[in-house]
């Protein structure tokens, strides 16, 4: 049977980020996938050679806008980790608070381009609907809609007086009555099933096999997720990974619902528990020697390896983002579907190219 080469990307109508993929088809079914990496790479981790450690802050929260502030908070982590700097407690819960309403509108966001990507766009409407609160409380909090700019070495630059947080808290209410509207439709509607249910199945086995992360690992039925080491305030609160069973692609719409959801309910408890006291200490000194440091992004587990030589530029900043590491995944789960498919089990991983570019 003749076989047919086709680009797929990096501009397509359904896909919101730049990702390549050079499909091997068979009629009308992928035989082959080949991914072509570099098309929007800025460059972002030589800058370390330029910024100075404090100014490269800003640089990893343009990594990715969308999950902006975890970048941040895994770069702070690192330098902290190096220079031996213990940041408050309050600053630790307020960094777990900031994350989790990030992690809600990232996903919020997704839920609504996985509607767009078969053809649901009044699902896709209702979703950046209800993200809106979401950025509205990222601006009344942070000063900005997209990159707050919360932390800092030695903390985060701004704190949550007791009106603030209840005002939070009820705009998040407000939020999850209307994701619990939804329900219905993203886990039951007929055409999401038809679209999602045993499509692009990745299998426990292939799945930690070829390194998935994040809700791709999860969906395919792995008890992971990085905030499990008790990072910033995470050990001293109510968490327990969401899995799926499946591992096909509405098992991870399925995962990612529910941590929505679950992302609320640690907003709840970390405002509960937010100590008194100071948001940041003073820094002194230089970082110097190297460490590795782990989050739980949106998209998965991401790594940052920083080098210091005790200067004010960093020898090395190297970062491992969760679309890299789901991308393996990505190509096992293709073979074998049919073309119109494709975009839906590329966006099920929720792919961010602008993170995996750098």
């Amino acid at each position: 049977m003749a076989r047919t080469i086709i680009p797929f990307g990096p501009q397509h109508q359904v896909f919101p980020e730049p990702i390549h993929l050079k499909l091997v088809l068979e009629d009308e079914i992928v035989k082959e996938v080949v991914p072509a990496l570099g098309y929007v790479h800025r460059g972002l981790e030589m800058l370390a050679d330029v910024r100075d450690f404090h100014q490269m802050i800003q640089i990893c929260e343009r990594v990715c806008g969308i999950c902006s502030t975890i970048h941040a908070q895994c770069y702070c982590q690192g330098i902290e980790e190096l220079m031996g700097i213990e940041i408050p407690d309050r600053a630790r819960f307020l960094r777990v608070i900031w994350a989790e309403i990030h992690r809600v509108q990232s996903h919020l966001l997704w839920l609504g381009l996985f509607a767009d990507a078969f053809g649901f766009e009044s699902l896709f409407m209702q979703c950046w609907k209800i993200r809106e609160k979401i950025m509205d409380i990222n601006e009344a909090t942070g000063g900005n809609r997209v990159n707050p700019s919360i932390n800092i070495i030695g903390g985060v630059k701004r704190d949550m007086n007791p009106d603030m947080a209840q005002w939070v808290l009820t705009q998040l209410d407000l939020v999850e009555k209307e994701v619990n509207h939804l329900e219905k439709v993203l886990l039951n509607d007929y055409t999401v099933k038809k679209r999602t249910v045993g499509k692009g199945v990745l299998t426990r086995e292939k799945a930690m096999e070829l390194g998935a992360v994040g809700p791709t690992l999860r969906g395919s039925g792995v008890e992971q997720d990085i905030r499990q080491i008790g990072y910033a305030a995470y050990g001293e609160l109510a968490h327990r990974p969401v899995v799926g069973i499946d591992g096909d692609a509405y098992s991870r719409n399925r995962v990612r619902f529910l941590e929505t959801l679950q992302a609320i309910a640690l907003v709840r408890e970390a405002v509960s528990k937010l100590p008194a006291g100071d948001i940041s200490v003073k820094v002194k000194g230089k970082p110097e020697g190297e460490v590795v440091t782990r989050v739980e992004q949106p998209r998965g587990e991401l790594m940052y390896y920083i080098k210091g030589n005790g200067g004010k530029n960093l020898d090395r900043l190297r970062i491992r983002t969760p679309t890299f590491a789901n991308i393996p995944p990505l190509l096992s789960m293709l073979p074998g579907i049919e073309l119109a498919d494709v975009p839906v089990i590329v966006l099920s991983i929720d792919p961010c190219i602008s993170c995996t570019e750098r």
